[in-house]
């Protein structure tokens, strides 16, 4: 069973090689050979973005539909920021083990296989109203969920030239931000009309036409569809005992190094701020405000969209305004962060215009400090050899922090409930500065690595 299994992900065998024909004097085959390679790389590129778009839709669907779970008393706060805890636990758990596989796998069935768990798994909360089988279920969600990034990257690798693969790498970021902004709108939508339960079975069926494109058009490898590696490997595939050596000592330097650390704690900070308003924003405005449902789905859609701009400028800002430096613009974005959250949380009263104007530089300072904080000023410092290394450190304190979020903002905001002629009221003064004052640290933690240079293994 174990060996069929393990038969079923293996990269796919290589078909004949096409490479001959591409080099042969036919023109006309030459062009044909040529366009479905163009077809095949555009095809993976296109499926990865919006599957993995997808993947986030079956992910966020519980964040909008919380408040009418807790109206109708079939979970507390506290029991919804548990839960949601969870998945962020076991992502974090899965991008690191999944990450390793994806490598040895044939990805099309290993992100299919991911995005059809999640999809199914949605089907079934909408059914669901015991606490401990509603944990269980998300935190399977959270780990098949690990199986989409991971797949995309390695889709990248193997698809696209190391010239190529960064600018499509920088677009097919901005896919966590489309999934986002269409799981506050299409989700959100279904829940204003059919109530929680179809909140779920809508992305759960979104999940499944995911699951579709995914298997249809994310193809494995070049050599699956007979032409050569797009990379062609080094002759030598194997390191010297030096070289290995080297790499190892590079890798302990990173796990040494306090400026790598340092930055990581700054991430998991910035990630609380960012999943604070991701989990609990729509709940934030339906309790606080009186936004219906869809309104404030709506608002906190703004974020998401205003986040791939700022992914996908954030190179362009640094490099083309600051000299290639990270830590200018990540104080400014920082701080704007900071700015954005008390102009959401701190102005009195119902203010639709100002709550979007909030939105739009959370999402844009957010979208900057992601590339920022979540990897490339560690990715910077660390010894070039040990890159991954410093994104891992990074990546699971990160989630660290969107976990702990999860759970302190849940028990924080049932704390301070109370029920005024049948009516649940909400004092929202410690969670305002529990979001603030972690987007406040995560600004103080970076300035503390202000000057750090580059290590490079010695």
């Amino acid at each position: 069973m174990l060996k069929q299994l393990i038969n079923f992900y293996k990269v796919s065998s290589p078909r004949p090689c096409n490479g001959e024909a591409l080099s042969s004097s036919d023109s006309q085959h030459l062009h044909s050979e040529a366009r479905r390679l163009k077809y095949l790389k555009w095809s993976t590129f296109l499926s990865a973005t919006f599957g993995y778009g997808m993947y986030y839709v079956c992910r966020l669907s519980l964040n909008v539909v919380k408040k009418p779970i807790v109206d109708e008393g079939i979970f507390s706060e506290t029991e919804l920021g548990i839960i949601g805890s969870v998945l962020f636990f076991t992502y974090a758990i899965g991008k690191f083990t999944n990450g390793f596989l994806a490598d040895r796998s044939n990805i099309n069935r290993f992100m299919t296989t991911g995005l059809l768990v999640t999809a199914l798994v949605n089907l079934c909360l909408g059914f669901t109203h015991s606490f401990l089988l509603f944990a269980i279920l998300w935190g399977i969600s959270g780990w098949f969920q690990s199986m989409g990034a991971a797949s995309c990257v390695v889709g990248l690798s193997r698809w696209f030239s190391d010239k190529e693969r960064g600018s499509y790498y920088g677009f097919w970021s901005a896919s966590h931000n489309i999934g986002e902004a269409l799981t506050f709108l299409i989700i959100a939508s279904i829940v204003s009309v059919l109530g929680w339960r179809y909140g779920f079975f809508g992305a759960g069926i979104v999940g499944v036409i995911g699951t579709l494109i995914v298997w249809k058009f994310f193809h494995d490898t070049p050599e699956s569809q007979g032409f050569l590696p797009v990379n062609i490997p080094k002759e030598k595939k194997e390191m010297s005992v030096t070289e290995a050596a080297d790499f190892n000592k590079a890798q302990r330097q990173v796990l040494l190094m306090p400026a790598i650390w340092i930055l990581a704690l700054s991430s998991a900070f910035m990630y609380i701020s960012r999943y604070a308003i991701n989990s609990w924003g729509v709940f934030y405005l339906e309790a606080q405000k009186g936004y219906s449902t869809l309104d404030a789905s709506f608002i906190i859609s703004i974020c998401p969209v205003c986040g791939i701009i700022g992914t996908m400028f954030s190179g362009v800002i640094s490099d083309k305004l600051f000299g290639g430096r990270r830590n200018v613009p990540a104080l400014i974005f920082g701080l704007m962060n900071v700015f954005a959250l008390c102009l959401f949380l701190l102005v009195p009263g119902v203010h639709f215009w100002i709550d979007v104007l909030a939105m739009v530089l959370f999402g844009l300072g957010i979208g900057v400090l992601i590339c920022f904080l979540g990897g490339l000023m560690a990715v910077d410092i660390a010894p070039r050899n040990a890159s991954g290394a410093a994104l891992g450190v990074v990546g699971i304190a990160s989630y660290i922090g969107a976990g702990l979020q999860d759970v302190m903002s849940g028990i924080l905001i049932d704390g301070q409930k109370t029920v005024q002629n049948g009516v649940d009221v909400y004092d929202f003064t410690y969670i305002n500065w529990f979001w603030i004052g972690a987007a406040l640290l995560s600004v103080l933690f970076a300035l503390l690595v202000w000057n750090a240079k580059s290590k490079e293994a010695d």
